[in-house]
């Protein structure tokens, strides 16, 4: 069967609905799972730039499995240690992230500083440590030859409700030492934290 229009305007509604179709088939819908539709993004900065100062970025990327965690001072603060690992360039790296669930900020400035760089390690980890009790050694933050350490520097406060991935190097104990503490100030000590290689 065959419709024929009888309008003068026929090449153009012919026109006219091949654009619609046209246009509703190039169309690409918004998908979004359902399970994300009422959850809110959970923020995470990263201060993860061993070649020079960090930039803090939000994004909303999964969390790495903590290996050990330590309750802080400040009500609803609690550091997770993802990684403590040895290089090839016999050092040892530690990877943490510092969550913040409370509903103040958390403020850096000098806090997690080594007191005898504390110009250098404004808003740095330089303070955190490791502990060998058993061969009754501390391992400070590698540094440069400007004093400035290996480790997360510019780091902005921790808004309420977030986390920051952080890390530091450090000199390598013995390759006897399988377990290690880890010294950050305002958290509980960390025992018994495997070196991985």
């Amino acid at each position: 069967m065959r419709i024929t229009f009888k309008s003068k305007h026929t090449g153009t509604l012919a026109l006219l609905g091949l654009l619609v179709i046209f246009c509703a088939c190039a169309r690409k819908e918004e998908t979004t799972p359902p399970s994300a539709k009422n959850e809110p993004a959970k923020t995470t900065q990263t201060a993860e730039n061993p070649s020079g100062p960090a930039t803090p970025g939000a994004t909303t990327a999964p969390a790495a499995k903590a290996i050990a965690t330590a309750d802080g001072e400040k009500a609803g603060t609690r550091v997770e240690i993802t990684e403590l690992k040895r290089s090839g360039d016999n050092n040892v790296t530690l990877k943490f992230a510092m969550v913040n669930d409370g509903p103040d900020k958390l403020s850096f400035g000098y806090d997690f500083g080594d007191p005898g760089n504390q110009i250098k390690d404004h808003g740095s980890i330089g303070g955190v440590s490791l502990v060998d009790s058993a061969g009754k050694m501390k391992y400070f933050v590698v540094r440069d030859t400007e004093t400035s350490c290996l480790c997360s520097r510019d780091i902005k406060d921790v808004a309420p409700k977030s986390r920051i991935n952080l890390w530091a190097k450090f000199p390598a104990p013995p390759a006897d030492v399988q377990k290690i503490s880890i010294v950050i100030p305002h958290f509980g000590p960390i025992d018994d934290v495997p070196i991985s290689r």
